[in-house]
């Protein structure tokens, strides 16, 4: 799905209606990000030379750890289907110091666009994979009516290869190959009437013995292996040799499900042009990505600073380049960000954003503050949106046979004791909403497989349950 296209049936406001049905509140954010993404659309319809001059507006959003920040960001992107990377500011370090530079960022942007890509053109020819996956199984069980196969030539490589790495990939003396025997009169009848079966399950749960491909293991582990991926590591130089060496096939005693499962995965990789998808890759990874940096705040500091945190304004001057574009070798190719959105995000409890270097706050012009979740906020998150928390347990307690049923004054009760804990220790949001659920139900859970029939939550039960913990902060710190 091709995240340009998508956006031209999206305005800003379906958008947000969209982000509605997930996130509770932050209206502030969601017409934020909507106009950034409606934004990405308009301009590719920009005609001529300044198209490639617009530049996307990045965004910083300021709040509480729990609010939504991350989730809106995740949401927007698989809205859209546009490459999506988290990544945590504190994890980045200065240039000369140990740990992951920040053109990692992007790198791991170009792979979740490569899984991406893959996935869709699995999808697509899965019908395909799966009809051919069934007539290796037909070739399995019925093997005299396999269609004749032309006899394979040696890889030339082999013996090269071979005297390279002291015959650990020898040339295998190949016998003389005795013509097959012909196919039966009646061989498309049989092959017909297993095809039927195997599609109707009759055979899923026989056993038989195929062959599967293995990727050749080069003794060359050592070599590059600490490089990084920018440069030619390991797993690069792997890749290229594998061309060059002959698969190899061991025997595997299976299913026939897994049988199918097996060489529908195989045909699947056959019919795929990698090097279409990596091309994609790059392309929809540079116009189409969102990069969400986590954890802004913690990076945000001046010169003079001391100790542990000496490097802060480094790692943000390392990050300024990759904000304003630059181009960044990965192992599929050079990657350009000047098209890339990045969503910054932080609670500047101790910091504020204007403690960021002013290069860096330039590259994000537009900033939202998030507000921090009400009692009411909770009981919305608690019943309305698609994966609301308490539909979640529901249907978790259902598998068991116990039928869950909350009233409102329960529910108001779960929310006014989240309220009440997050203002006594720290402010976590709607993930302090588990950890209540959790100790409110912890009785259910652990009786379930015993119990059938219906547990009836009031505001009585949550009382019980809660009440003592949260009237003792010592304890509710521990606990809650």
């Amino acid at each position: 799905m091709n995240a340009t296209a998508t956006d031209s049936a999206l305005t800003p406001r379906q958008i947000v209606a969209e982000l509605d049905a997930f996130i509770v509140g932050q209206a502030k954010a969601k017409r934020a990000v909507a106009v950034a993404l409606r934004n990405r659309y308009r301009r590719a319809r920009v005609p001529g030379d300044l198209r490639h001059e617009i530049t996307p507006k990045n965004i910083l959003m300021i709040g509480p750890t729990g609010v939504g920040k991350t989730e809106i960001a995740r949401r927007l992107a698989g809205l859209v289907g546009a490459p999506f990377v988290k990544v945590e500011a504190t994890k980045y370090t200065e240039v000369g110091y140990v740990g992951r530079d920040v053109e990692s960022m992007v790198r791991d942007l170009v792979e979740a666009a490569v899984r991406m890509l893959t996935d869709e053109r699995r999808a697509e020819v899965a019908e395909l994979a799966e009809k051919q996956a069934v007539e290796r199984v037909i070739d399995v069980l019925h093997p005299e009516t396999a269609p004749r196969q032309p006899q394979g030539q040696n890889n030339p490589f082999a013996a090269t290869l071979g005297s390279i790495f002291g015959n650990t990939f020898p040339q295998q003396p190949q016998p003389t190959p005795q013509p097959p025997p012909a196919p039966p009169s009646d061989a498309q009848r049989i092959r017909e009437q297993t095809r039927a079966e195997i599609e109707r399950g009759f055979y899923d749960v026989r056993l038989i013995e195929i062959d599967v491909e293995e990727q050749p293991t080069l003794p060359i582990g050592m070599i590059g292996g600490g490089m990084d991926q920018g440069g030619m590591g390991g797993g690069d130089l792997g890749e290229m040799l594998g061309g060059l060496v002959p698969k190899r096939r061991t025997k595997k005693r299976v299913t026939v499900a897994e049988a199918r499962r097996i060489f529908a995965q195989e045909e699947a990789s056959k019919l795929i042009d990698m090097d279409a998808v990596k091309r994609e890759a790059i392309r929809r990874a540079s116009e189409d990505g969102i990069i969400f940096i986590d954890e802004i705040d913690k990076v945000a500091g001046r010169e003079g600073a001391r100790g542990p945190d000496v490097s802060r304004e480094g790692v943000q001057r390392d990050i300024l380049p990759i904000v304003e574009g630059s181009t960044v070798n990965t192992k599929y190719g050079p990657v350009k960000t000047d098209h890339v959105l990045f969503i910054a995000a932080g609670a500047f409890h101790v910091s504020k954003p204007s403690d960021l270097i002013p290069e860096l706050q330039g590259r994000f012009p537009i900033r939202v503050e998030l507000d921090s979740l009400t009692a009411e906020d909770f009981k919305t998150i608690l019943t309305q949106p698609k994966n609301a928390l308490i539909e979640q347990y529901r249907a978790l307690l259902a598998t068991e046979g116990m039928m869950l049923d909350f009233t409102p004054d329960a529910i108001e009760q779960i929310a006014r004791f989240a309220m009440q804990v997050n203002e006594q220790a720290e402010n976590i949001g709607a993930r302090r909403l588990h950890t209540v659920l959790e100790r409110v139900l912890d009785d259910a859970s652990f009786a379930a497989p015993e119990t059938s029939g219906s547990v009836t939550v009031d505001a009585a039960y949550v009382r019980e349950r809660l009440a003592d913990i949260v009237e003792n902060a010592d304890l509710s710190g521990y606990i809650l």
